[in-house]
């Protein structure tokens, strides 16, 4: 068993070192961001709309900066140029969607429950990105 085990984890390390797999998992981390970003920049009405229905005003500055934090985040972190900005970005801009949108504590029923799972989801992913931005960091000084 403990042969089977040492096997299994030389053969993770050896995929996980693949450069194009360290692409991969950035490019899925992303991924919303990018289709967030590119809808909104494609739909301006609707991206002005969704930041009024959330109560940030002026909802035109509101969407301009989302697009922008959304698309430039993902590109840094992509692209591993200033790796830890682009994950700053997006950690904080998500920190602060998760709680105007997800606002869980003032919610009650099944509502708050689907806020709550919601809200620590994208706890999670937040962590994500800066487990990405460490861990190109770290191949940076290597």
């Amino acid at each position: 068993m403990t042969r089977l085990l040492t096997r299994a984890q030389a053969g993770a390390a050896g995929l996980l070192a693949q450069p194009v797999l360290g692409l991969a998992a950035r490019l899925a981390l992303v991924s919303a961001y990018l289709l967030g970003g590119t809808v909104k920049l494609l739909d301006w009405p609707g991206a002005i709309a969704e930041q009024a229905h959330f109560g940030l005003t002026p909802p035109a500055l509101f969407a301009a900066l989302t697009i922008a934090v959304e698309l430039l985040g993902a590109v840094l972190l992509l692209t591993r140029r200033w790796a830890w900005l682009g994950a700053g970005m997006l950690g904080v801009f998500t920190l602060l969607a998760a709680i105007i949108a997800n606002n869980f504590w003032a919610m009650e029923g099944v509502e708050r429950f689907m806020a709550r799972n919601a809200f620590f989801e994208h706890l999670g992913l937040i962590g994500g990105l800066f487990l990405a931005a460490a861990l190109t960091e770290r191949e940076r000084q290597a």
